[in-house]
């Protein structure tokens, strides 16, 4: 599964970022192959996951925005066992590496907020099991060049991605692939 998730990737670079139902709704009716739900709760996270599966979707889940989920194992099995989710995402090391150790695919975030945020995530690249990184946010075309340079993992850029020029800026200074909330871009 790890091995389609990449080849996917690189093959529909745009990732739908939904961030409420009608988004996810929205995102099962476009041209996107994965989406990243970035809402909801442990009571309706399974039919939220569902809906998006029944439409051949590959699922990720944002553990850390998630209603009930804490930042442990068990979060993960809950996960993995109820929800039947692809793989998840959280900023938290000790989540990406309980998801890897269950069998999901894991998509590791770091927010670059400055120099040493920047020096951190290189740090946690070099010694963490997700599967790809997503870098916040992804309207920074020298910081996405030099992480990608850095790594030898997928990187997703994310967050503010606001048309199509900043997409294209992403994904042509070494982004994978992008992850969006603006639904005008999930058909590109």
């Amino acid at each position: 599964m790890r091995n389609d998730f990449i080849t996917v990737l690189k093959q529909y670079p745009v990732i739908a970022a939904a961030k409420d139902c009608q988004g996810l709704k929205q995102a099962c009716n476009s041209n996107v192959k994965i989406i990243f739900i970035l809402f909801g709760d442990i009571i309706i996270l399974r039919e939220l996951v569902s809906l998006a599966k029944t439409n051949g979707k590959i699922v990720f889940v944002h553990m850390d925005l998630i209603e009930g989920l804490v930042n442990k194992e068990i979060s993960v099995r809950y996960i993995k066992e109820f929800t039947k989710a692809d793989g998840i995402i959280s900023t938290k090391s000790n989540v990406i590496k309980a998801g890897n150790d269950l069998g999901l695919m894991t998509v590791q975030r770091f927010f670059m907020l400055d120099s040493m945020a920047l020096e951190k995530a290189q740090k946690h690249m070099r010694f963490t099991y997700a599967d790809a990184f997503e870098i916040l946010p992804g309207v920074m075309p020298k910081i996405i060049q030099k992480i990608s340079l850095y790594s030898i993992k997928p990187i997703i850029a994310g967050g503010l991605i606001m048309d199509k020029e900043d997409s294209y800026l992403a994904l042509d200074n070494g982004a994978t692939a992008i992850s969006t909330t603006k639904r005008s871009l999930w058909n590109l």
